[in-house]
């Protein structure tokens, strides 16, 4: 399986570099230009000259000798078969591979969190961030609100962040997004934290907002910024999810 895994991306850098294909985090999605493609280009083979054709496009661009970049384009456009640097292309495939690896392990862990655990861990993100938090639902009901922060220490300023969080598997839509907004004030800023994130119209929804003020994060935006924010966890919040960064050869983009 290993070996599979490792020939499906290597046939696909050149797609990635010809704009037809996107890797971010684990998740692949193919783009306009790649749809078209598809539909243009019915025998693989064309389609595999194609993708090498606009791969050596891509190499001869990264080129800083203009009279070369010249020669290279010309040589490079005429090729039929997809070639490249293997060293290169290794780097990238490696680099892809353990980001892949990492972000779904990261994603696992968050999932089998308990929901309390997971409540918590946000709570720490914000006092990492600089902000004050001043409650924290205990089990049971909770209105809504599952967090309440400050950005002094005695909530006397405004705005005062009302966080909403779910640890589902499954987007948030609109309608769960209304219920939340409904108990934010005009001086309050809501926080809907979403391990499974939103659908579209919950998002569109978010952003239509004019009084009241909405920020989604979804469960890349939480690691981002967990990650970002790191240094300034306490030991006990680091030990909710702990992370050790891993150096590799940058790829070429």
């Amino acid at each position: 399986m290993r070996r599979f895994e490792k020939i499906v991306r290597f046939a696909t850098v050149a797609c990635v570099k010809g704009g037809w294909l996107v890797k971010h985090k684990g998740v692949w999605a193919v783009t306009d230009e790649g749809l078209a493609a598809y539909e243009k280009f019915k025998d693989p083979a064309a389609f595999c000259r194609e993708s090498g054709r606009l791969y050596g496009q891509w190499k001869a661009a990264q080129s800083r000798d203009s009279a070369g970049l010249a020669g290279a384009s010309a040589k490079l456009s005429e090729q039929v078969d997809l070639s490249f640097e293997v060293d290169a292309e290794t780097a990238s495939v490696t680099y892809e591979q353990a980001e892949e690896q990492a972000w779904g392990e990261i994603e696992q862990h968050l999932g089998k969190m308990p929901p309390y655990d997971f409540q918590d861990l946000v709570a720490d993100l914000l006092r990492a961030m600089g902000y004050h938090v001043g409650w924290v639902s205990p089990p049971g009901k909770d209105g809504g609100v599952d967090i309440i922060a400050n950005t002094d220490p005695l909530g006397t300023r405004s705005p005062r962040i009302k966080v909403q969080v779910k640890r589902i598997g499954h987007r948030v839509d609109k309608d769960g997004l209304k219920s939340f907004i409904a108990i934010i004030n005009d001086d309050d800023v809501g926080l809907f934290v979403s391990l499974g994130g939103f659908t579209r119209d919950a998002e569109t929804f978010a952003r239509d907002q004019e009084r009241r003020k909405i920020t989604l994060i979804d469960c890349e935006r939480l690691i981002e910024l967990w990650i970002e924010f790191y240094g300034k966890l306490d030991d006990k919040a680091r030990a909710r999810m702990p992370l050790t960064p891993i150096y590799f050869l940058t790829p070429q983009n």
